[in-house]
């Protein structure tokens, strides 16, 4: 058989490097390193594994060549004193060790530098920035989320316009570090001139206003960018590979950097012996939805065209990050478009993604569900986390072993949490017994990935994982003293999900007015029969049965596709609740052409979502509908929903349909019956343990099944 991606596993070279495939990962701060700015083992393991995983090339995240000054992360790591190298050189042996290279990205953060701020130490701009907006959807960032927010800090901004003396010191920083980087073994160094990071500072038309040969002109504002290149050649010498990290524009930042201005770049790197183009981007955050634009982008190769226009330009290779999707990866260095393709994500969701396309096995790829969990921890000083994948980060404590005494492991429950420690049971050697209620696994995740659909790859890739050996999967399946004393297990599981309450609303047992529950149990096909009598006219009925009958429901592709054209929900849907349920839900609606009214006693929406994506869907349905906070729902009436704000006032807003995304809590009830039928230890996991949606099902899982 073909394999699709071959492309991507076919030998590469950048400058005198040798890579064995297309596969980068990209340089992503990790915020792995000790208060001593020291790589130690946390960082080694974490580099470690996606070297072990087959990827060709890993770039390390950001190093400071100045530390602990110019630094963005409280736990970035150092290169600006020899006693760094001992650590470094330890993930150049680990990732050599396993056949792959290794190239450390090196960096000043001058106005980025949100640690130096948090501190009161100067950060060192080419100029004193313009005021920037502060997004609205900051609005969103809980007490407790800001007390440890990047860059918050008791003390005042201060900048340092840097002279002369400042700039030569620069220079001599980059180089040293440089050199280091050699000194520890690496393949290769990128040096970062992007993200309005020092040298893209002085490159960005919007944020240089120099007088000087430093600013105006673009030859004078790359000026700093041809320093550094000429003395880190110098200092490594001529046949180290050296490549720079470029932006192909500033987004959202009006007289910013361009394509044409990226075009100039490149040409002056391949110019001054640069051996490759790192594309990327940059915006200004005026929203905050803006950040998933650039740098962390939600569109599907979202770079794509800069990339390649860049390629057009310059005669050496292209690395392009961008959340770039397999296929069109494959494609694009198939056609010359690309050489190479940097991921992030995707490499923290499975570390094995190269040795996974080189077996040929893509549909096996834990994919990345882009809920930005990653990122969102460097935003509260914490370092990368992986809401699908529980190791990253703990690669060397939480190992999947396989079992001294293998056992009968009965899970109830087939949701994530059941999916995913049926899924690691299994390697450890268990004979595994999934059992699930309904027609279909998935549970609320079937639900999920119809609100956001980047939720169907994982529904997806859990489903095929219980294709295996040592686990027997059993629908329409209810437990009961009968099934136990059949299945005799040693160890039983219980993921059966929360439990979602009717709030106390006069008027919120009306048929237009729908639990989460309900909803859900209609669109995936649930015990719906019951539901649709209750709530549906006998014309909708009619459609929903033909819609059954045809199967639609049987994928969330097809669901997300009839949705467009009927849902058991008016044109005027209120919706109680701003949590994640409730945002996510009114992003769908939204999108198929519904007027949206969210309303939530609380102060701050979203919390249950990592903070970039809570940026993003309160940018949504505040673009696109209504958000109101401190509003307290009194009444539901046929046509209205009754609230009132903060200060006690009245008023109404018009609902042909109203959706409870309130009340849900951890239900323990199917689990407190069968430790009633049985001496066999029983263990809750997931929602009906606690709630934590589709990260906390997933590491729950995923230690039950480490542990037992």
């Amino acid at each position: 058989m073909s394999n699709p991606h071959a492309s991507m596993l076919q030998p590469g070279r950048i400058g005198t490097l040798e890579l064995k495939n297309r596969i980068i990962m990209a340089p992503m701060g990790e915020n792995y390193g000790g208060i001593d700015g020291i790589c130690g083992e946390r960082a080694q393991d974490y580099y470690e594994e996606r070297a072990k995983g087959g990827t060709g090339l890993i770039i390390m995240g950001t190093a400071a060549i100045s530390w602990p000054t110019g630094t963005s992360e409280p736990h970035q790591l150092g290169i600006s004193e020899d006693h760094f190298i001992p650590g470094l050189a330890e993930v150049t042996r680990r990732v050599h060790s396993h056949g792959g290279k290794v190239a450390i990205q090196i960096n000043h953060s001058g106005k980025v530098a949100a640690n130096d701020r948090t501190h009161g130490r100067e950060m060192w701009v080419s100029s004193i920035p313009p005021d920037g907006p502060v997004a609205e959807a900051m609005r969103t960032v809980t007490p407790k989320e800001f007390s440890t927010f990047v860059g918050v800090g008791p003390y005042p901004d201060r900048y340092r316009v840097m002279d002369k003396a400042d700039i030569a010191q620069m220079v001599e920083w980059f180089a040293a570090a440089a050199l280091r980087a050699k000194q520890a073994s690496f393949d290769a160094v990128e040096v970062h001139c992007a993200h309005n990071y020092m040298i893209a500072n002085f490159l960005s038309p919007f944020f240089n206003s120099r007088s000087d040969e430093y600013g105006g002109s673009y030859e004078n504002r790359s000026r700093l960018l041809r320093e550094v290149l000429t003395a880190v050649r110098e200092r490594v010498g001529a046949d180290f590979p050296i490549w720079v990290r470029i932006d192909a524009e500033e987004m959202h930042t009006p007289g910013g950097i361009t394509m044409d201005e990226a075009l100039k770049t490149a040409k002056l790197c391949e110019e001054l012996g640069m051996d490759a183009i790192n594309v990327s981007a940059y915006a200004r955050l005026p929203t905050g939805s803006a950040f998933t634009d650039a740098p962390i982008p939600q569109k599907q190769n979202a770079y794509r065209e800069f990339a390649t226009g860049i390629k057009k330009a310059v005669g050496i290779p292209i690395i392009s990050a961008g959340r770039w999707e397999l296929d069109a990866a494959a494609a694009a260095i198939s056609h010359g478009e690309i050489d190479f393709v940097a991921m992030g994500r995707k490499l923290l969701a499975d570390p094995e993604l190269a040795n996974k396309l080189q077996a040929n096995t893509a549909q096996s790829v834990r994919p990345c569900i882009y809920c930005y969990a990653c990122v969102s921890e460097i935003f509260i000083n914490k370092g990368i986390k992986c809401a699908v994948n529980a190791q990253t980060g703990h690669e060397a404590s939480k190992t999947i072993t396989f079992a001294e005494k293998p056992k009968h492991v009965l899970i109830v429950g087939g949701g994530p949490s059941g999916m995913e420690a049926a899924r690691v049971a299994a390697l450890r050697g268990h004979r595994v017994t999934l059992v699930e209620r309904s027609d279909r696994l998935g549970g609320t995740l079937f639900f999920a990935a119809l609100a956001y659909p980047e939720n169907g790859r994982l529904l997806d890739y859990l489903v095929k994982q219980m294709d295996h050996p040592n686990i027997q999967v059993r629908i329409n399946t209810s437990v009961d003293a009968k099934l136990l004393d059949e299945l005799k297990p040693d160890e039983i599981l219980v993921g059966t999900g929360a439990r979602r309450a009717a709030p106390a609303i006069e008027g919120a047992q009306q048929s237009h007015v729908w639990s989460g529950d309900e909803l859900r149990r209609l669109m995936t096909g649930d015990r719906a029969e019951e539901i649709a009598k209750a709530k549906l006219n006998l014309a909708e009925r009619a459609l929903f049965k033909a819609g059954g009958m045809l199967k639609v429901t049987d994928s969330t592709a097809a669901i997300q596709s009839l949705s467009k054209l009927w849902m058991p929900l008016g044109k005027r849907v209120v919706i109680i609740g701003a949590g994640l349920v409730g945002l996510e839900l009114a992003e769908f609606l939204l999108d198929r052409g519904r007027e949206v009214t969210v309303l939530d006693p609380g102060t701050h929406p979203g919390t249950e979502l990592a903070i970039v994506r809570r940026w993003r869907v309160y940018d949504a349905v505040k673009s696109h509908g209504k958000l109101l906070m401190q509003s307290n729902v009194t009444r539901i009436e046929r046509k209205e929903v009754v609230w009132t704000d903060k200060k006690g006032e009245e008023y109404r807003t018009p609902a042909d349909s109203v959706v409870l995304a309130i009340g849900a809590e951890a239900d323990s009830a199917v689990a407190d019956q069968l430790q009633s039928l049985t001496r066999t230890p029983v263990r809750r996991i997931g929602d009906c343990q606690d709630l934590g949606y589709i990260e906390g099902a997933m590491h729950s899982g995923h230690q039950a099944g480490r542990e037992v």
